[in-house]
This record gives C-alpha cells, structure tokens and sequence, in this order.
C-alpha cells in the first residue's frame, strides 16, 4: 500500500483558545464514533436483515497497513485547521419556514432548522450543477456554520432519514450521538431511499449526487479545499454513517464517500503535475548563471513548491482518512451494491493516479473481489482491470498481479452469468493485445470453445480472441502512411488457411456457421473476401481435402447469408429489434456485390461439385441471398442458362432429398413472374417436369403390367417418384395429372402388397400435395359443384388409403401416413370455413369412430414405447423427435374438434411416466382443452386415471394394488393433476367436487359377492381421489364426507373399522387437514394480521377464554401456547379416531354455545403455531378449533392455496430468511407482550388434574 502522508491538518489537539469551539466539539466527537467504529453496539432497529452479517463484516479488525492510525492522524491534525478557521457563531436559518421557530432555556427564540433546499434542487436536476455549487458557496461564506450544516442536512436527507442535524445538537452532540439520533428518527417502514427508491422522480438522483459531489470538491480545489472549509468535519460524518448498521446510511454514504476520493484524486494529480512543473521551472532557473539568475523568483518559486506540498500532504491526508475509514471496511459488505461502488472507485482511483495507486497493496482488493458470490461486484472488478490492462504504460506494474490472479481471470470465462463472462473474455483479449507471452496455450485453449456458446455476445467476444491470437499476427496489414495499405490475396488466402485449420483441427463444432457468426463483429470485412473463397475452391492446384473444401463452401455460405440478411444462426440471438437505415444499406450493397461476384462464378462451382451432394446443397442455397434482378439490370441471362443447366443435372443425379429440396427451391426462386426472364425459366421448369412425368409414366406401367421388377427399376421409379415430389412441395404441377397414376399405385400396393416401400413413401407425398394444390385453385367466384364433390372424394380417397397404410408391416410407411393423414384431417376440418369461406363448407370431413380408434391406437404403439435397445445418441434424438412430432399432430386433431375430445385420456395418462419426453405437448394440450371446456377436460383427467386403474387391476388383481410402484406412479399423476386446476380455487370448485363424486361412485361401482369380508375391487381409487383433496373448501369437504357415508351405508359388507382407503379418503377431508387457508380467489391470507391478531387476543383473553372453556369441559385442555419463540409453521398432529364421535357434540355445541370473534382468533392462532393436542382423549379446545374454522369458511369462503403456491411460500421464505435473531419474531411468553398471569393459571390448572 502507498504511504499517503498524515495530513497536517485533519487531526486535532488542544486548542490554545481556553474554551474549545464548536468544531472542536465536533471533531474530537467523531474521534470517539470513529474509535468505536468497527464494533459499534448502538441499539438501533436492524434494516433488511443485513445487520449481522454487516456488524460481522466490520468486526474482523484492520490490518496493521489497513487502518490503524486514523484515529491518530486525527489528533493531531485538527491544531492547524482550528488555527485557520474562526470561531463559529450561533447557525442562523437559510430558508426558514414561516412561523417554525424554537425556543431555547432563556426565553429566546432561535431560528428553526433550516429546510434543504439543496437536497430538492439535486433531485430535481434541472439546473446547472455548477450554478447550484457556487450559490451555495456564496452562501457558505456569508454564514460558515449555517452553510455547512445545510450540506450535512443534504446528505442526511440522501440518506432518506427524515431527522435534521439542528444548530444545537452540531453545537453539543458528538458524531455518533447525532448519528444515534438519526436512526432513532430513521423510517424504517420501507425499504426503499433515495438510491433505491423507483419511480422517474428518483431515476436521476444518484447521477445528480455524485455530480454533485464532484462539482462541490472541484470548485474548492483553489481555495476553500485549503481554507477554511471543515471537509475534516464533512469525513468524520461520512465514516461514521458508513459504519452504521443502516442499510441507508451505508449506502448513501459510502457512495458519497467515494466520489469525494475520487474527486480528491484528480485534484492529487493536479497537484502532482503542478509540482513537477514547479521542480522544472525551478531547476531551469538555478542552472542558469549569476547574471541572468533572478533571486526573486527563485524565491517565490520555493514558496509555491512549499505551498503545494502543503497542500498535496492535506489532500492525502484526507484520501488516507477515507481510504482506511471508509473503504477498506466496506468493500467488503454485505450489501453487493456497496461492494461494487468501492471496486469501481479504486479502478477509477488506479486509472487516474497510477503512480499512488497502482500498486499491489491496492490491487490486492481487486483480485480478492474477483471471487464475489454476487454478478455486479465481479462485473466492476473485470471492468477496473480492463481499464488499467488496456494503457501499455501501465502493464509493467501488474505483472506480480497478473502472476498472482491470472488463473482467477481465465476461469471467469465460464462464469455461469454471461455478461461477467463476456467482461473476462474481453479482460483476457486486452491481456493478449498488451503483455507478450502472459497467456499459455493452456489459457488460450480454455476461451476456444466459447466461440460456439449460445449467448451471441459471448460468442463475439471469444471470436474477438481467437482473431487477435491465431489470425492478426498472420495476414494483417501494416499502417504506411497513415493508411492501411490494401491487403494481397496471399494474405487473405492465409487467413482462411487458418480458419479451416482451426475448424477442423479443434473438432469442437460441426457447424461452421457459428464460427463465423462469432468472428463477424471484428473480422467481416475478411469474410466478405468471396473472391478469395471461390478462388481457393475453384482451383485445382489448392490440395484441398474433401473435409476442408466442404467447410470453405459452409464458410462462403454462411458469410453470405450473415451478409444479407444479419442475424446469427439457429440458436443465437442478438436483441436488437430491427435494422438502422445504415445496416440496411449495408446489407443491401452486400447482396448486389455477392451477386454480382457469384452470379458468374455459381455455375462453375456447380459443374466442380454437382457428384457430392453434401457440397452442392449449400451451393444451391446461395440464391437465397442474391439480388436476382442483377441478371435484367446486368445482362447475364448467359449465366443464368448455365445456371438453368447445372440446376437440370443436379436434380437428374441426386435423389437425396435435401439435395432435391434445395434445386426445387433455387427454381422457385427464379420462377417469379415479376422478372423478365421469367418465360425462359418456366420452360426450363417445364421441361424438367415433362421429363421426369414421361419417365414416371412409362416406368408406373412397367410396374402395373409385371409381376417382378429388379432392383434397377425399383431404384428408378423410386428415384423418379422422389423427384416429382420434391417439386411438387414447391411448384404447381398439376396440369401433369399425376393424382390418378399415383394413386393407382397405391390402390395396388394396398391390394396386393408387392409394391416396394421405397416406392409407396413418394407416392404417398405426392397424392398428398396435388389434393392440396387442388384445393387452393378452388375461389369463391369460381367454385363450382363437381369441383368440390371430385376433391372431397379425392381427400376421402386418400384418408382411406392412408388408414389402410396405418397397418402396414413397414413402421416407416406406418408413420407417414399418419403424419399426412392428421394433416389432412386437420385442413379438411371445421376450421376451414372460418373467416368468411362458406362456399368450402362441403368439403369439411369428420372421420368415423373407427379411423379415430385406429388413430388413438397408432399413438399408443408407436410413440409412448418403453426405451428399448441402446441406440447412438443421434439415432435416438431423431427417433425422439419424430415421435414428438406424431403426438403433436394428434393432439392438434383433438383441439380443433377434428377427433373427440375424450381420446385425450389416452394421452393425459401417459403425462407423468413420460414427462420428460413429451411433458411441454401435453400440458399444452391440458391447458388448451381446459379453455375449451373446463367441466369436460376435468372428466377427461378423472377418466384417464380410471383407465390406468382398470389397467392395472386387471394386470395384478385387487388385492395389494396400494403396494404396488404402479400404483405410486398413479398418485404421483393424480397428483400433477391437481396442481394443474392452479390457485384459482372458487373458479374451480364445482368442478373438484364432481370429479370426487364421480370418483366416489367409481370406487364403489363394483362391490364383492354377498356375504363376502373383502373390500370392493375398485375402492383404492379413493387413495388417488385424495389427492384433489387441498382443492376443495372445507364446507365441500363436510358435503363429501356425508356424500361417501351415505354410499357406504348401500354397501352391506362394510366393516366397523373402515376399510383403509376409506380412511385415507376421509383423512384428506378431515378439517384439521394441514392445510393453507386461502380466501376465495386463491390468494393466501394475510399472515401480518393473524398474528397481530394472535398477539392482541392473546394478551387481553387468555385467562377468560380458559375460563370458559373450563367451564364447559371438566378436562381443561393443553395450553395453547407451548413454544416461547414464533416459528415457521408445524404440521398438526393428526386427527385421532374419536373425532368421527363427536359430530353431534359439536353440533349441539355451535348451537348451545356460538363462539365469540376473540375466541376463533385464539382458537386459529392455536392451529397456526401447531398445538400440540392433548393426547388423552378428545379435547374441547381441539373441537372448538374446528368449530371456528368452520365458521370463518362459511362467512369469509375461505380456500386452500395449491401445493405450487406453498413451495413459492416455502421458497420465498428461505431466500429472505432473516439474517439477525431478533427478526425471528417476539418471544411470545414475554410479560411485556402476553398475560403471563392468565398462562401461569392455566398450567396450574393442568397440573391440578
């Protein structure tokens, strides 16, 4: 740590005056808070659980370099200040308000305190900082003590403390009584202050206060900082607010705290620089000979040099002062925003006055923070250190720390908060620009794989590192001149050199496009290099293997694609919203040069690469980012027939699809009646298509006419039949006629079964698109009959095929057709005639009840399957998805009306056991369904759980069904049932007590032989029932159980003690039930007012309500009360066998008897602090805690939150769990807040029986 001298000034001895002045007073009392400072013990209220782990931060002491001669400096500098500053007067008011006034002991009235205006003009902020800070000095000089005490008033009323510093108490009060008196009169009702308070009125004060700040110490750097003004004083109560156990004061202070250093800093450096000037000059003076010497000035240059350092030694002093007081106990607060100011101050201090600063005794606060638990702290630490990394002149002093936390550094690039990882990727880059040879391979290698990360700016900012390690020592162009001299093709060819080699040597990604989406941002220009790239693919002597010659094709691609439309790849977004008109010139530029270079050069490409279809995919998917109309405005119709050509023996070659795809689509492109050569393309199109419809033809018949084809002709019309349905996707074929031919084909694979499946698969899609390409010829104007009647027996047609197909022995045409027939049912649905398209009315199709059977029993053989033999991972993501993408159809056949909407059991009670696969589909389609008709989607979940039970049972029997995991697994689905009604409790009431009644007569639907002991075979499902249990009102809850006991009684066999199923059912109804009570809309109760209630009725009526109940029990019951601290809520013991006896006593009782509100408080604060119940027999107290709930139900319809709702409870309460005893709650056996006397006679009375 640098030695910043003792100022001179700042501390105090005797005053030689006889009587001590007021500002002594002042200062030898903030001597004594400042004493006390670190293990203060004022009795003040804790602010937001924050106080003891603060007065834990500021117990540990200070270092031996930390901060022990503060309070030293202190003394012995105050001599010099009290010499210099007069004795103050009495403190007169700025503003006075009109008529407050005070009167002191004598009889005189004195000025009341004076209202900040200072604080409401640096809230509102409209005028001039500057302005603002010279009229309050003006003031200030003109009243010294009135002034002052307006700027300590400021920062308390910053604080959001409601209390003044008046006249008297500065006269009188030390710093920490002041203080203590502060936070008496601090409002500790909310947590907000000015720092932290929303709304736009408080959007600006913390720029407006730290503005301030600075203006202030800026405006006295020439005078005032030297003369006179008490900034000792101003230090004093800053320290002292900053220890305080007030979050508030903390904040507010230490902020202000370190912008005074800040700004101290600067007029530090001011001072250095005019000293060094002063050395110079004087030097410069001296050297000079006996006659041209001047005495006199070198005189007074001795006095300006001693003036300075005077000045520079009270300027330390005071950077000391605050440093040790202030910063080194709070950097390490528990509050993070106090945190981050401190490490944002010292890289501001380190930047500016690197020669104090930057050395290892402060860095070292730095790389300690660096392991912060919290997001901001660490983001000011990576950004202070990007700051004093990027100035080459300051590297050399940061080796020893560069040594000690580089490691620290490195890992941050895998912080798990992007924004922290982006600052240490970027930290990492200046590092490597700045210091030669500090970063390993080890290092480097670690920042690599983070140019494939999913966060685009993280992503950048590795591609920012990769290019300045392995690509700008390379190929970047040297400044002659000023200017950047054109860089040769030899080194642009190097750079992509390089970018394959990274590419395919670090095998970390297979996907070059976001490798190049990651080095946009610093390399685009070099990507944009496209003749480059097609020169290294177009010649021969390049010795490209067939890896990299596919990765500098991806490359091109992708380049190209980021040049014209601007976004990343599949999985990164950027954020921005939308283009500048720039970006959209820009890009615009970019796709006439792409196209102007390509347009050319595409057919050549084409012709080098047209055998390998994994390069001549991407090479067609270049006219996506072309500027097709080059071809008019250029005239290069010559290129576009080459084109045309090369595209004709493409599709003639390939038969992969995604080959056949990409040329159907670049010819769509082309075939836009809007360009001129529109004719010329159609006819090429035509002439494809006629080709491949004659080859088609001949080789269908071929087909129909032999009983045997070899593999050849197979492979031939299987290709043929691929192609045509490629095109058809994209481009209008009907005039071929090709719906007859294909569908023959398939009447006869139906048929016969000795058509191939290579064969069928096409066909299939090709029926498919001419049904829908017919439909969309048919317009209201000119829609006739026979053209609706010849589509819709096309589509019926095609779904009978397709249901035919649905039990093929082969699983890949099984799947294709129903993929197209859900399609197709879905199009030809009700939905088709929404918005004003009656005329398509005939055509709309409801499949009978056997193709929805068949349907419903595809989706279960086929997509909720057990895990069966390992397969790679690949393999058994794409089987995965094809299996989503079969249950997303059915389901989306369910919620548009196509099938019945109680085929969806088969898919709700598969949610549980298959959750992880398909759970989002299916809880969208619960949810779905429940807007679409609540009271059905509940039969729905109830009849889903009676399939699986009735599955079960007839699997493994009646007996022992509870026993079994499957059973669990069931409970487990009842269960996610349950929480799927959500909170809303009075909304779904109606429909939770019918699903208990239709289960209640499910479980009793079946009853065993007469004369038989056994239990009905269906009763467990009442164990499942109980889980819709906490959705229903306990008055629904009493209706159920009389409900259940009156179909007990028809079943003859019931045995005294109930079955246990019964038992369970009827626990989960039991009033006493640990339940949440919730008010009718699902919204939970106040806690703040059952306990208040709890503390005021049991501290007025203990002692009559036991009375009472003494009276009408002649068992006196357990104390209620029975824990001396509040704690979280027990559950409650559960409810003995007995109660089921005493529902006419408590009937006759709530007649007899009614209870007082005083009475059911009490009773329910009993149930809320979990009393223990007598365990000898029934309680009244027990009896009368249900009555009383009972009776709240029926006049407030109180509800019971869902179990999601108590898990946020649950949650909420550990993350603000209090941090301080005291904030667990009162002791609630105090004498100062319960009748102890009224306790104490009841366990008397206990213990008497």
């Amino acid at each position: 740590m640098p030695t910043l001298r003792s100022s001179s000034r700042l501390n105090s001895s005797s005053s030689p005056s006889s009587v001590s002045s007021p500002l002594q007073n002042a200062v030898r009392g903030s001597q004594r808070a400042l004493s006390a400072s670190s293990s203060s013990s004022i009795n003040v209220p804790c602010d937001d659980r924050d106080s003891d782990q603060a007065s834990e931060w500021d117990s540990h002491s200070l270092s031996a370099d930390e901060g022990s001669d503060f309070e030293d400096s202190l003394r012995r500098n105050v001599k010099k200040r009290a010499a210099k500053r007069p004795l103050r007067t009495t403190p007169v008011a700025k503003y006075p308000k009109k008529g407050s006034q005070s009167v002191r002991g004598n009889g005189q009235k004195e000025a009341a305190p004076p209202t900040n205006d200072l604080f409401d003009a640096v809230k509102a902020a409209k005028s001039d900082m500057q302005s603002l800070v010279d009229e309050w000095l003006d003031n200030y000089k003109q009243d010294e003590s009135a002034g002052f005490l307006e700027l300590i008033n400021f920062f308390v009323r910053s604080c959001g403390c409601k209390g003044t510093v008046t006249p008297e108490m500065f006269k009188k009060m030390s710093n920490s009584e002041i203080i203590q008196h502060l936070t008496e009169q601090f409002n500790e009702d909310s947590g907000d202050y000015p720092l932290t308070a929303p709304g736009s009125s408080w959007k600006k004060f913390q720029g407006s206060f730290c503005e301030f700040v600075r203006t202030l110490v800026y405006q006295c750097q020439y005078s005032l900082l030297y003369d006179g003004f008490p900034m000792d004083d101003l230090i004093s109560l800053l320290t002292g607010l900053s220890d305080s156990q007030v979050r508030a004061f903390r904040h507010t202070s230490t902020l202000a705290a370190m912008k005074l250093m800040t700004s101290l800093v600067k007029v530090a450096l001011q001072l250095s620089l005019h000293k060094d000037n002063n050395q110079r000059q004087y030097e410069a003076e001296r050297n000079k000979g006996p006659e041209q010497r001047a005495p006199q000035r070198l005189e007074s240059l001795l006095e300006k040099r001693k003036e300075l350092q005077e000045h520079q030694e009270e300027i330390e002093g005071m950077m000391n002062a605050i440093f040790r007081g202030v910063f080194v106990h709070r950097y390490r607060d528990i509050l993070p925003e106090i945190r981050a100011i401190c490490i944002e101050e010292i890289g501001c201090w380190m930047q500016s006055y690197s020669t104090s600063f930057l050395t290892d005794s402060y860095l070292k606060y730095i790389g300690w923070t660096l392991h912060d638990k919290h997001r901001e702290v660490r983001l000011k630490c990576l950004k202070a250190l990007e700051g004093l990394y990027s100035n080459r002149e300051l590297t050399a002093r940061l080796e020893l720390f560069t040594s000690r936390f580089k490691d620290r550094m490195v890992s941050m690039v895998m912080d798990r908060e992007y924004d922290v990882a982006v600052e240490a990727v970027r930290l990492l880059t200046v590092i490597l620009k700045n210091m030669d040879g500090v970063l390993t391979d080890a290092d480097c290698e670690s920042v690599y794989p983070v140019v494939y990360a999913s966060n685009r700016a993280l992503a950048s900012a590795a591609g920012e590192f990769l290019y300045w390690k392995l690509f700008y020592p390379e190929y970047e162009a040297r400044a002659v001149g000023g200017r950047e001299r054109r860089r040769s093709p030899h080194i642009q060819r190097t750079f992509f050199h390089l970018l394959l080699a990274f590419f395919v040597e670090s095998e970390l990604h297979d996907h070059a496009a976001y490798l190049v989406d990651s080095l946009w941002d610093c390399a685009a220009s070099q990507l944009k290099d496209w003749e480059s790239l097609t020169s290294l693919l177009l010649e021969k002597d390049q010795n490209l293997g067939d890896v990299q010659e596919s990765t500098l094709i991806e490359i091109l691609v992708s380049s190209a694609r980021q040049a014209a439309e601007g976004h990343p790849p599949v999985g990164r977004i950027t954020g921005k919203k939308g283009l500048t008109a720039k970006e959209r010139k820009l890009q615009a530029d970019d796709k006439m040069k792409l196209a102007e270079h390509l347009i050319p050069l595409l057919p050549q490409l084409l012709a080098k690469f047209s055998a390998d279809a994994e390069k001549v995919t991407p090479l067609l998917q270049l006219l996506n980012y072309f500027d097709l109309s080059v071809y008019c405005t250029r005239r290069l119709e010559k290129h576009l027939e080459l084109l045309l050509q090369q595209l004709q023996e493409v599709v003639v070659k390939h038969v992969e699809p995604a080959v056949l795809e990409a040329g159907a689509h670049a010819l769509y492109l082309l075939c836009k009646p809007e360009f001129t050569f529109f004719s010329r393309v159609d006819f090429a199109r035509s002439q494809l298509v006629d080709l491949l419809a004659d080859r088609f033809q001949q080789e269908l018949d071929e087909l129909l006419q032999s009983s045997f084809l070899d593999e050849d002709e197979v492979y031939s019309l299987a290709a043929t039949l691929k192609r045509l349905s490629a095109f058809y996707n994209a481009h209008d074929l009907t005039r071929w006629e090709l719906y007859e031919p294909c569908y023959r084909l398939l009447r006869k694979a139906v048929d016969t079964g000795e058509v191939p499946r290579q064969v069928i698969l096409p066909a299939l899609t090709l029926v498919y698109f001419s049904i829908l390409w017919t439909l969309t010829h048919i317009s209201e104007s000119a829609v006739s009959q026979k053209q609706l009647s010849s589509l819709k027996g096309r589509m019926v047609a095609f779904c009978e095929l397709c249901q035919s197909c649905l039990s093929d022995v082969d699983q890949e045409i099984q799947e294709q057709a129903f993929i197209l027939l859900s399609d197709l049912l879905l199009i030809f649905s009700p939905q088709m005639i929404v918005g004003g398209r009656d005329f398509l009315k005939p055509l709309v199709f409801f499949p009978e009840a056997t193709l929805q059977s068949e349907l419903a029993s595809f989706l279960m053989d086929h997509v909720f399957l057990q895990p069966g033999d390992p397969e790679s991972d690949h393999a058994q993501i794409e089987q995965l998805h094809q299996r989503r993408r079969l249950l997303a159809g059915f389901c989306k056949l369910l919620l548009y009306g196509v099938l019945e909407l109680d085929a969806a059991s088969d898919v709700f009670k598969h949610y549980n056991k298959f959750y992880n696969d398909y759970g989002d589909i299916i809880k969208e389609t619960l949810t779905r369904a429940r807007q679409i008709d609540r009271s059905h989607c509940s039969r729905i979940l109830l009849l889903s759980l009676k399939q699986l039970y009735t599955e079960l049972m007839q699997e493994q029997g009646p007996q022992g069904l509870s026993e079994l995991p499957a059973f669990i697994e069931m409970r487990d689905l009842a269960r996610r049932f349950a929480l799927s009604f959500g909170p809303q409790q009075l909304q779904n009431r109606d429909l939770v007590v019918m699903l208990h009644k239709e289960g209640i007569k499910f479980s009793l639907s079946e009853l065993p032989p007469a004369g038989s002991s056994e239990e009905p075979p269906n009763l467990a499902f009442l164990e499942l029932l109980s889980e819709f249990s906490p959705r229903l009102f306990h008055q629904d809850k009493q209706l159920l159980l009389s409900y259940l006991e009156k179909c007990l009684q028809r079943v003859s066999q019931a045995p005294s003690p109930p079955w246990g199923p019964v038992t369970t059912y009827c626990h989960s109804l039991r009033p006493m039930e640990n339940t949440v009570e919730a008010n009718p809309q699902g919204h939970p109760r106040s806690k703040k007012r059952r306990i208040e209630d709890s503390y005021r009725h049991q501290g007025e009526d203990v002692s009559s309500s036991q009375e009472e109940s003494l009276q009408l029990n002649s068992v006196p019951p357990t104390p209620t009360l029975t824990s001396t601290v509040l704690k979280n809520r027990q559950p409650l013991g559960a409810v003995g066998d007995k109660e089921e006896e005493e529902d006419s006593s408590e009937s006759e009782l709530m007649h007899s008897q009614p209870l007082s509100g005083t009475q059911r408080s009490k009773f329910l604060d009993a149930q809320h602090f979990g009393t223990l119940q007598d365990p000898s027999g029934p309680s009244l107290g027990n009896r009368l805690t249900r009555l009383s709930l009972m009776e709240e139900d029926e006049e407030e319809e109180l509800g019971i939150l869902d179990e999601s709702s108590e898990e946020w409870q649950g949650a909420d309460k550990q993350i603000g769990s209090p941090t301080s005893p005291s904030e667990h709650g009162p002791d609630l056996l105090d004498t100062t807040e319960l009748n102890i006397e009224g306790h104490e006679h009841l366990e008397k009375a206990n213990r008497k029986n």
